[in-house]
This record gives structure tokens, C-alpha cells and sequence, in this order.
């Protein structure tokens, strides 16, 4: 080892003990204070329970728990008057929500494992029903193209934009092209309204298609945990009765989605996002919402 490389190596283990130094002096777990806040939430919320809203006739908005707990979290986040929930909290409770979607997890698959023989009578379907996720191709492209968004709706209408897409595109298209700003785009509004979103769209759909509740269970499980969890709440609650088979369904077809939905985005959602881009950008194209730099003026 040169000595170049020793004083690297030095200056790593110094900053390195200096991260452990100040992990141990204090713990970021120990915020007691933002855990009696994140439970005082989820007794409010748990005490208001579902709210059903009749929209028309035969259609009915479930607001479930999840949505009241969002909400009165991000009032708590912005209120000025409360000083102990700040930038520091919403890191340590992004990560404690990894966490503890883990279990939500465990418990899908206990629930897929019980009816592992009614998910080898569906397997097919099972299989099948991913290709469901190009459908989004064909209606959220025009949509982009119709808004003005040129490159940038290849990277944002090809997948719902989590981690692997993410990687994907990146990877294909480099870090500062149009197709990575797009997915960028779709990334972080999918952090922050995709729960809200698919929760309520999933409400209208269980009340106004007359689709059998398995269909609704694999529809859920899109590849991202939080956004199977909010979608699987208002389907358990339209569906009373079938909730292990209804859990099944979504936790094996969010596991599918997100181990086999990669090879997906890689082979043929990509691909066929670009050829309808070629396709319809000259017919139904608007003027550039974001504009390229002229390579002249560089």
C-alpha cells in the first residue's frame, strides 16, 4: 500500500469515527418525543376509522386511516409552533417506515403462504396480468405528449418510476438526459401524493367496476410496498370476508411486479414507449414545456 493510499485510508477511518461517535452520543431511534407523536397520529386516525363518501349512485369514496395520519403528519411537519418535528424527524421516520413496511410485508407473505394452493390455480393469470402494467403506456404518453413534455415523457410514462425503473433508465440514458429527468419528475410526486392517489382510485374502482375482488388484489401490488398498502386498505374494506385471499393476492403480485416488473420496464416497456414516442411527438406534440439548452450557446 502506497502512501497515498494510507493517508486516504486514514482519513476514511477518521470521518468514519466521527459518524460512529456521533450515532452513539445520540441515537437517532431514541427520539421519543417523534414516536408519542407518530402514535398520538394513528390513535387519532384509528378513532375516526373509514369515512365512505357517495360520490353517484353505486360509487362510493372509502378515506381510510392511512390518508388522516398523512395529513395531520405533514400539519405537524409545517406547524411553526411545533419545534420537535423537523427536517431531522422526517429522516428518522422515513426510515423507521422502511422498517416497519417490512412487517406489513411478512404478513402478506404468511397470507400468501396460506393460500399458496388457490395462487397455483391463478398462476397464470398471475403471470399475465403484469403485462397490464404497458396499458399505462398508452394512456399516460398522449397525456404527457398533450401537456407539452417532449423526452421526458419517455422516462415518465414507461413504469411508475420506483427504484429500479429509476436505475434503468439512468443506465440507458445517462444521468443528465431528458429520460432521467422525467423519471426523476415521476419519482418524487410519486413519493409524495402516489398513496393518496391510489388510494382513492382504488375506492372509485372497487365501487364502479364490476371486476371480481381478486382482480382488484393483483391490481394493488404495483411494485412499491407503501403504494400496495394504501391500495390494499380500501379493497379489504369493500371486500369483507376474503381478507387472507384478498392479502394474498396483492403480496404475491406486489412480489412479482417488483422482481419480474424490472425485466418488463427493460424489454418491452421501454422499448415501446419510445416507438409510440416517434410515433405520435410530430402529431399530437405541444411546444416544449422545458426547454433544451442550444449546444451553440454553450
Amino acid at each position: 500500500m502506497t502512501d497515498d493510499n494510507k493517508d486516504t485510508t486514514n482519513v476514511q477511518h477518521i470521518y468514519r469515527n466521527k459518524t460512529d461517535k456521533r450515532i452513539l452520543k445520540k441515537n437517532p431511534w431514541r427520539d421519543y418525543r417523534l414516536h408519542f407523536t407518530v402514535l398520538v397520529l394513528a390513535v387519532i386516525a384509528m378513532f375516526i376509522g373509514p369515512i365512505e363518501i357517495q360520490l353517484t349512485q353505486g360509487v362510493t369514496v372509502s378515506i381510510m386511516p392511512l390518508l388522516y395520519t398523512m395529513i395531520l403528519g405533514l400539519a405537524f411537519y409545517l406547524a411553526k409552533p411545533i419545534t420537535w418535528i423537523e427536517r431531522k424527524q422526517s429522516r428518522v421516520a422515513e426510515g423507521a417506515m422502511m422498517l416497519f413496511i417490512g412487517i406489513l410485508i411478512a404478513k402478506l407473505a404468511v397470507s400468501s403462504g396460506q393460500s399458496m394452493d388457490l395462487l397455483f390455480k391463478m398462476g397464470p393469470a398471475l403471470m399475465l396480468q403484469e403485462l397490464g402494467h404497458l396499458a399505462t403506456i398508452l394512456i399516460a404518453l398522449p397525456v404527457a405528449l398533450l401537456l407539452g413534455f417532449k423526452r421526458e415523457a419517455i422516462g415518465m410514462t414507461n413504469s411508475i418510476g420506483r427504484e429500479p425503473e429509476v436505475a434503468v433508465v439512468i443506465d440507458k440514458y445517462g444521468f443528465n438526459s431528458p429520460e432521467s429527468r422525467g423519471i426523476f419528475a415521476l419519482f418524487i410526486v410519486g413519493t409524495m401524493i402516489g398513496t393518496v392517489f391510489i388510494s382513492f382510485f382504488t375506492s372509485i374502482c372497487v365501487s364502479s367496476l364490476p371486476l371480481h375482488p381478486f382482480a382488484f388484489a393483483m391490481a394493488s401490488g404495483v411494485g412499491s410496498a407503501s403504494m400496495n398498502a394504501a391500495a390494499l386498505g380500501p379493497t379489504l374494506a369493500a371486500f369483507p370476508g376474503i381478507e387472507t385471499q384478498i392479502e394474498a393476492f396483492a403480496g404475491f403480485s406486489n412480489l412479482l411486479s417488483f422482481s419480474i416488473g424490472i425485466y418488463i420496464v427493460i424489454f418491452l416497456a421501454l422499448p415501446l414507449t419510445e416507438k409510440l414516442y416517434y410515433m405520435l411527438e410530430p402529431k399530437i406534440g405541444r411546444e416544449a414545456v422545458v426547454k433544451e439548452e442550444d449546444d451553440s450557446n454553450a
